[in-house]
């Protein structure tokens, strides 16, 4: 039980890193304090610059995926655990105690767990995701698209796994409570999107 707990705890620290919010200092902004004040990789994107942002993601989705790396290699193999701790990496992410429990929305840690415990249902959920943000332009509806394929291609192609489908029905209802705000403006048509570059 020792190594369960230490094991989700690191899970939780990793998770917890604001990555977002730290490179924004080191361009002297707040993140917080600019665009949708959040400080994950869309709004580091809009304010820093799209090369930011595919960094803060890339840095986000790492946390998940060496979240589970660190459960399978250090703690219990064991399905149940393994799936834990990458649920707690996502829940760091949420609610980081560095920047007072408001973290991210889970988008992109989510990501790197789903790749770890299942590739192919991550593959399928980054298809989805990618589909959506090609037709809508909005990162928002993509991320919940994607979230809501999650639970059901697991239910569909990990049928034995139990603790995985909970978590993924789990991961799928706190990105869509996280994205409660993005709601209202999709529903008010206020919602930002990114609109293809036209050339000269």
């Amino acid at each position: 039980m020792h190594t369960h707990i230490v094991t989700l705890a690191l899970a939780f620290l990793l998770g917890s890193l604001p990555f977002g919010f730290w490179l924004g200092r080191l361009k002297g902004i707040d993140i917080r304090k600019q665009g949708s004040g959040n400080i994950g990789a869309t709004n580091v994107g809009r304010i820093l610059g799209r090369g930011w942002g595919y960094l803060v993601f890339a840095l986000d989705f790492a946390k998940g995926w060496i979240g589970v790396w660190v459960a399978q290699k250090l703690g219990d193999p064991a399905d149940l655990w393994v799936v834990a701790a990458g649920l707690f990496s996502v829940l760091g992410h949420v609610f980081t105690p560095w920047v007072g429990f408001r973290g991210g929305k889970g988008v992109a840690t989510s990501a790197g767990v789903l790749l770890a415990l299942t590739p192919l249902v991550g593959v399928l959920v980054a298809a989805v995701w990618g589909g959506a943000f090609l037709v809508s332009r909005i990162v928002s509806v993509a991320s919940l698209l994607a979230a809501t394929a999650f639970p059901l291609l697991v239910h569909q192609l990990d049928p034995n796994r139990p603790a995985l489908q909970w978590a993924a029905w789990m991961l799928a209802l706190l990105v869509w409570v996280r994205h409660r705000d993005n709601l209202t403006r999709l529903i008010q048509g206020k919602e930002k999107g990114f609109k293809k570059e036209k050339k000269p």
